[in-house]
């Protein structure tokens, strides 16, 4: 079955009540700095899919799972600011040892056109999986690194860097 196009309003009705203050300004904040949108109905529930530059590519997608709503960041430039991700909360820090690795980096099995995230953490070393590294469950705690985390994401892209 494929994608079927919604609208904003659509996919806003289907935020919970606890992040659509967070989701309303998000989006706003991104249009604001010239980023795409598009917004879907998938098999597995709504998903909001903001991309910037040329190429245009993903900064982040909202999607849903059973757990709730999670944000998934794309850290192409993660190289520019390694001392944010250093100030992530413990609970985005402990997903980021959980998620999984990547395939491509750690066995060479994975898709060659797949690239993973090769990156440190407090010299931890981390060879993730590009579709869930980043992906971060939004609670209270990590909204707000969330929104830091796509803005430094976003300078990064503006720069050219």
């Amino acid at each position: 079955m494929p994608a079927e196009k919604i609208t904003f309003e659509e996919f806003f009705e289907s935020v919970d009540d606890q992040n659509r203050s967070f989701v309303q300004n998000f989006h706003k904040y991104m249009m604001e700095n010239g980023c795409k949108v598009a917004f879907e109905l998938k098999k597995n529930g709504y998903l909001a899919s903001y991309k910037y530059g040329k190429p245009i590519r993903t900064v982040m997608n909202f999607v849903f799972r059973k757990e709730g709503m999670l944000a998934r960041i794309y850290g192409e430039h993660i190289s520019k600011y390694p001392a944010f991700l250093e100030s992530l909360p413990q609970q985005m820090l402990q997903h980021l040892s959980s998620a999984g690795d990547c395939k491509r980096l750690t066995s060479n099995t994975c898709s060659p056109k797949c690239i993973g995230y090769d990156f440190k953490i407090f010299n931890q070393h981390y060879q993730k999986c590009r579709y869930n590294c980043f992906e971060f469950l939004m609670t209270n705690e990590s909204r707000p690194s969330i929104q830091q985390f796509v803005e430094h994401e976003l300078d990064a892209r503006m720069a050219g860097l």
